[in-house]
């Protein structure tokens, strides 16, 4: 299948610090317009200290590109691959005059995201706005999303029947399965897919996981979320992965967790410390053990995937899902899949 008519491909990402010296401008960045007070960015920035000041996400990316390159070539696509983040270097501003000085001028957004929403979509049509206005000569167009495409359903439903597998049987009535993603503000999810498809976030994350569970032969298993944030009166989605293992235990006498950190494609911050490390340590606390299952976005099948549905664009196809929930995605030069669709919930002013 052909990619002839784009000229570029563009990983576009959230950005993390890759050194001591750059966590709190990393978080400043992250945080600008909130009025966030230092101290308080130095604090958030123990999670990332905790790890010498590194972030997995940049490493992680940069194979998940070269993945994509070595796909792309053993198709005979010559299609050049950039990274760009919002946050921190590379920033995508500078990659994208790197891409017009190449003199490309058509090129393809895999935005690192699976979902719908502001913060996992909509956010990063704001981010090739900007794009734009960087290089307005060069055409941008976003993939579409993947949550429930047969690929990312078949890598997480075989990395789950592994860590089942793992389980000895004596310990299978006291194991419990429990899918996680990133949580929102209950309001952003609901304004998540616009009037007539809202809380689109939330249901494509269930479905995600249902896919994923029905796959593997799990009936018994929750959605939980995780590294919640902000003021702890704003009501966000709920339960939080920590309360509900510990919750588990107390009152189903549940021993054993396995968690698939489905809301993410490769080991974030948020996986290797809010599981890796708090969740970690809260099951350890109570004699708990834990098999956090790996993310699935470093598989050369998920590369496979990607070039499979850079493909679907190229030829005007919607890409194959297993969902009937909404498949958003592919806008052009940073239009949102629809004027009203997934608008930002702005916090009031104090």
């Amino acid at each position: 299948m052909a990619l002839t008519d784009y000229d570029a491909l563009l990983v576009l990402s959230f950005g993390g610090p890759e050194g001591e010296d750059e966590v709190i401008p990393f978080l400043e960045n992250v945080t600008r317009g909130r009025g966030i007070p230092r101290e308080r960015l130095a604090e958030v920035g123990e999670h990332y200290f905790h790890f010498g000041g590194v972030s997995p996400i940049n490493g992680q990316n940069r194979e998940l590109i070269a993945n994509i390159e070595a796909e792309l070539a053993q198709r005979g696509h010559e299609l050049p691959v950039y990274f760009g983040n919002r946050n921190w270097h590379p920033f995508a501003e500078d990659t994208a005059r790197q891409i017009a000085e190449d003199g490309h001028t058509n090129v393809l957004v895999l935005a690192t995201s699976a979902w719908g929403g502001y913060s996992a979509c909509r956010q990063y049509d704001e981010d090739i706005l900007r794009l734009r206005e960087v290089t307005p000569d060069v055409e941008y167009t976003k993939t579409w999303q993947f949550y429930g495409n047969p690929v990312f359903v078949d890598l997480n439903a075989q990395a789950l029947k592994e860590a089942l597998a793992r389980v000895p049987g004596s310990a299978q009535d006291t194991t419990k399965v429990l899918f996680t993603a990133h949580s929102v503000p209950s309001a952003a999810d609901t304004a998540s897919g616009g009037p007539g498809d809202a809380n689109l976030y939330s249901r494509q994350v269930a479905e995600a996981s249902r896919l994923v569970a029905l796959q593997a032969g799990v009936e018994d298993y929750e959605v939980v979320w995780q590294s919640r944030s902000g003021n702890p009166a704003t009501p966000w989605l709920e339960p939080d992965i920590v309360d509900r293992a510990v919750e588990l235990n107390e009152q189903d006498g549940i021993q054993h967790i396995v968690c698939v950190p489905i809301g993410f494609i490769t080991d974030h911050m948020e996986v290797v410390w809010d599981l890796d490390t708090e969740l970690k340590a809260a099951c350890e606390e109570r004699g708990m053990t834990l098999d956090r299952v790996p993310t699935v976005g470093l598989a050369p099948a998920f590369a496979a995937m990607v070039v499979d549905i850079a493909e679907c664009v190229a030829q005007g196809v919607e890409p194959i899902t297993a969902s009937t929930i909404t498949v958003q995605g592919c806008t052009v030069n940073g239009a949102p899949c629809a004027p009203d669709c997934c608008t930002p919930v702005r916090r009031p002013a104090k």
